[in-house]
């Protein structure tokens, strides 16, 4: 495994972190395809064990069964200093007032419950995963800051947002004198590339760390167009991302042929494209099966050529933001 600095920081991660998402109790939450905790040990061990030391959950996830699960199997193979852990806060975790959002009070609840159903004294990452238009941007990020004092997280990072927003973040918390976001966890693959429009320049003029989200779009990139799988199906977030339309087929079609003439899988061709992006630390990759893992893991050694690069970018068109809206 090859490790890269998040950013302009000194912390050292793995150039594949590792979602969790795809960990945590089916029949907590809405994601009925994630793995119990049986399923996922061997999964994260496999991870462990290939030099993989990035992991990133959220409180959402499986309604907190994600972090406890992420937690645990993490403690058991290796001691709290040589794991990046990274969460995240921001939606829904209880009915009533307060339950959601980025204010004060949600944020200093929220980081105290990921550390008990972690089971660690501190995250690596602490994340927030959107934008809160309810809450004075600067109530944010002093609650983080103030995190980030009390010991509870030792960098802050961001989601999905616009670039204006991402770049009135970063000047309110210097203004300030608070801590910084360090990363950006967006929204990038061959499908989907509107971030390179403004959010990835502005990470690359900042010195953020970035850290995409849904590299191989859901798994579009690496299987036949059309196919369906229990994901594709159960997925409610994941409808809203994609149409499926001809430029989608044709650029799916163009990582197959890339894959073929190199003798080597559709993931790993759609993953080594994103890792090859100069501002990218480590796309977060979902593995519910030993060979996702291999996959990802092949794909840091795997170089596109100049040409290869162009060919999988040539059928793109313009999309509407997605991801955050």
């Amino acid at each position: 495994m090859k490790y890269a600095r998040l950013g302009k920081t000194g912390l050292e991660v793995s150039r594949i972190c590792i979602g969790c998402m795809s960990f945590g109790d089916p029949k907590r939450g809405n994601h009925e395809w994630s793995l119990p905790e049986e399923d996922s040990r061997p999964i994260i061990r496999k991870a462990w064990e290939a030099g993989i030391n990035f992991y990133d959950t959220a409180n959402v996830y499986s309604a907190g069964s994600s972090e406890e699960i992420t937690g645990k199997v993490l403690k058991e193979l290796a001691p709290r200093d040589q794991w990046v852990l990274a969460t995240k806060v921001h939606g829904k975790m209880h009915e009533g007032p307060n339950g959601a959002g980025l204010s004060r009070k949600a944020i200093l609840s929220e980081i105290d419950n990921s550390l008990r159903r972690l089971g660690t004294d501190y995250v690596d990452l602490y994340q927030i995963h959107r934008w809160d238009y309810k809450t004075p941007i600067e109530e944010t990020l002093e609650a983080l800051n103030d995190v980030v004092k009390a010991g509870k997280a030792r960098y802050i990072g961001a989601s999905s947002m616009y670039a204006w927003q991402f770049a009135k973040a970063l000047s309110t918390s210097e203004k300030h004198g608070w801590a910084k976001f360090v990363s950006m966890q967006d929204y990038v693959n061959l499908i989907y590339r509107e971030e390179e429009r403004e959010m990835l320049p502005l990470c690359a003029a900042e010195g953020i760390g970035v850290i995409p989200w849904s590299p191989l779009a859901r798994g579009r990139l690496t299987r036949p167009w059309g196919t369906e799988t229990a994901r594709t199906e159960t997925d409610e977030f994941g409808k809203t991302l994609y149409k499926d339309d001809a430029a989608d087929k044709a650029i799916v079609e163009a990582v197959a042929q890339v894959a073929e003439k190199r003798g080597v899988t559709r993931a790993q061709v759609a993953t080594a494209w994103v890792l090859q992006k100069p501002v990218v630390a480590a796309p977060i990759i979902g593995a519910t099966k030993p060979a996702h893992l291999d996959d990802a893991i092949a794909a840091v050694d795997l170089v596109l050529t100049s040409d290869e690069i162009a060919s999988l970018e040539a059928p793109y068109q313009p999309k509407r933001v997605a991801g955050f809206q």
